[in-house]
């Protein structure tokens, strides 16, 4: 199964040139069965991250374009009357394939986000009191533009906690924006190959889920997320949701790697993407010019740390 993941991530970095930090913990929330939150300026490839992961892992996709006229419907389906049985026959929404693409999420209505509150948290949709499974993987990869607020609507901070991570892809450096260039009159997209199935990456997912992890390893998870609720530099902590996250990306790195093991060090590589958007600084941290990331390193390093 390893040469399935390393070949998963060679076809998408065909495409997405330079990125191979958040080509690999796209990857790693997928295989954990969590969310991204994609927040990044407009044009940096985030749509096409996610269309290149759906063809990789021969994954059902859609994508919704998220405005402020997108209905909860839209998302989740609808009843409608059948004139010839008159019976009210159910149509389903988007959110009915492997991964759904919801873009711009934060520039529709407070009721539209919040239709996904269910979707991404259970794997089911309800619809006029019958619930429905959705298939199995599910994913959402969830794209906003943080700067400029006009026609926005933030995100609560209930449904960012049901994100696994919140990912950056930011600029190319030169050297890939010229490849990005000379690329993308050969249609990259295209010539991206399936080599994984649907079915694999449930495999995937069931092993990773059954790892074997040492009680050194439980307890400094939860240690890290128990510092962010204590520490001054942070006005609001993680989540127990957030506790969980960071352990399922962990395990997911370590299949990444090969291992059957995690390692504090897997821990540490996942604290950023996973508690970075369940925290806020505190006015001090503020004040003194610190960010969400210098925060939670700094924090790390008041820790003392497991041995592998």
């Amino acid at each position: 199964m390893q040469a399935k993941l390393d070949a998963v991530k060679q076809e998408v970095n065909k495409v997405i040139k330079g990125k191979e930090y958040v080509v690999e913990k796209v990857l790693a929330a997928v295989i954990a069965g969590g969310h991204i939150l994609m927040e990044d300026i407009p044009g940096v490839g985030k749509t096409t991250l996610a269309t290149t992961f759906a063809k990789s892992m021969s994954m059902d996709y859609k994508r919704v374009q998220f405005t402020p006229d997108v209905l909860p419907s839209d998302i989740l389906g609808f009843s409608m009357y059948n004139a010839a049985t008159k019976e009210f026959e159910y149509r389903e929404g988007a959110c009915f394939c492997n991964l759904f693409l919801a873009d711009e999420i934060n520039r529709t209505s407070p009721k539209t986000q919040s239709a996904l509150l269910e979707v991404m948290e259970e794997g089911t949709a309800t619809v006029d009191g019958v619930t429905r499974p959705l298939p199995d993987p599910f994913v959402v990869i969830a794209t906003e533009n943080p700067y400029g607020s006009s026609g926005t609507q933030m995100l609560p901070e209930s449904q960012l906690d049901r994100f696994m991570v919140c990912l950056s892809m930011g600029y190319p450096e030169h050297s890939d924006a010229v490849k990005i260039l000379k690329g993308n009159a050969s249609r990259p997209l295209e010539q991206v190959a399936a080599v994984m199935t649907a079915d694999e990456l449930v495999a995937v997912r069931k092993m990773t889920n059954d790892m074997f992890i040492r009680d050194e390893i439980y307890e400094y998870i939860v240690t890290i997320v128990e510092n962010t609720r204590t520490n001054p530099m942070f006005s609001m902590g993680a989540s127990p949701r957030g506790t969980i996250a960071l352990l399922r990306m962990a395990k997911a790195m370590a299949v990444i790697d090969g291992r059957d093991y995690v390692t504090a060090e897997d821990v540490q590589n996942c604290v950023k993407d996973t508690l970075g958007h369940r925290v806020k600084l505190a006015a001090r941290a503020k004040a003194q010019g610190m960010t969400v990331d210098q925060a939670l390193r700094n924090l790390l390093a008041l820790l003392a740390v497991p041995r592998n």
